[in-house]
């Protein structure tokens, strides 16, 4: 199983957005796909319709390991994608990590224990909280590879350096295989000049690590969630959507070959 973290410490970039729409994305190309939501704020959860009161296991009980990932993980209205859905629980796990021995392993050790269950999926992609917490940190020890998602403002730039710092940290001291799959430009208005401009830097700091798709803003994009479901179901044709099957496709082109179960 692949897994790949999507973070970004700052919030409101649309890293949330992109978990679900990338995730859904996959699923509808006949990747067996699993989303595990690690934020506290449970949106990637709610955002592809599964309400508080379904949630009988979590991201908090993988964590802590009083569930399984065949426990925690639950089949969406979405063909070939399941959810480990958050819960409130999830804001205190970092408080009660503090002292636990590997604290930044606990979801690795997780999905690894889960060998079998982790078997059922081709790719796992881990919806990050907007910061590089506790939480964040095990998303990335999990991870072979990070997507940044990365809002075309000039404050989002700021912290583009401390999250490649955050990066390398982990490389050296907690997985040495983890890499920054590409970085995706999300929130691109083609009427602000200071948009270009961001993109522009970004792509001659970064250079191919920044994907040729951008998303853009989009209505439907907004309006998604609010109604359970991804953008790609709620709005397949609107440009929010079509923008996220392209980055889709750029993305499995970069990714390592996986083998499809029959």
């Amino acid at each position: 199983m692949i897994r790949v973290a999507i973070a970004n410490q700052k919030g409101g970039v649309g890293k949330t957005t992109t978990a679900i729409n990338i995730s859904t994305a996959f699923a509808a190309s006949g990747w067996r796909t699993l989303l595990i939501d690690l934020d506290p704020q449970g949106n990637a959860s709610t955002g592809i319709g599964c309400a508080a009161n379904e949630r009988e296991y979590s991201s908090y009980d993988l964590l802590v390991g009083e569930a399984g990932l065949a426990e925690c993980a639950v089949a969406t209205r979405i063909r070939n994608l399941d959810l480990v859905p958050a819960t409130q629980d999830l804001s205190g796990a970092e408080v009660e990590l503090v002292n636990v021995d590997h604290r930044t392993n606990r979801l690795r050790d997780a999905l690894t224990r889960n060998a079998v269950a982790e078997g059922a999926y081709d790719i796992c992609f881990i919806d990050c909280p907007p910061s590089l917490g506790l939480l964040t940190l095990n998303a990335l020890t999990a991870a072979d590879s990070l997507l940044v998602p990365l809002q075309c403002e000039f404050f989002a730039l700021e912290g583009l350096s401390q999250l490649l710092q955050t990066v390398e940290q982990v490389q050296q001291r907690f997985n040495a295989e983890l890499g920054i799959v590409g970085v995706a430009l999300t929130m691109f208005d083609k009427r602000n000049r200071l948009t270009d401009q961001v993109s522009d830097d970004v792509r001659s700091c970064l250079g191919k690590l920044v994907f040729d798709t951008v998303i853009p803003r989009n209505v439907r994009l907004s309006e998604a969630p609010s109604h359970g479901l991804p953008a790609l179901i709620y709005d397949q044709f609107c440009t929010g959507s079509r923008a996220y099957i392209e980055l889709a496709r750029e993305l499995i082109g970069r990714l390592p070959e996986r083998r499809i179960a029959a």
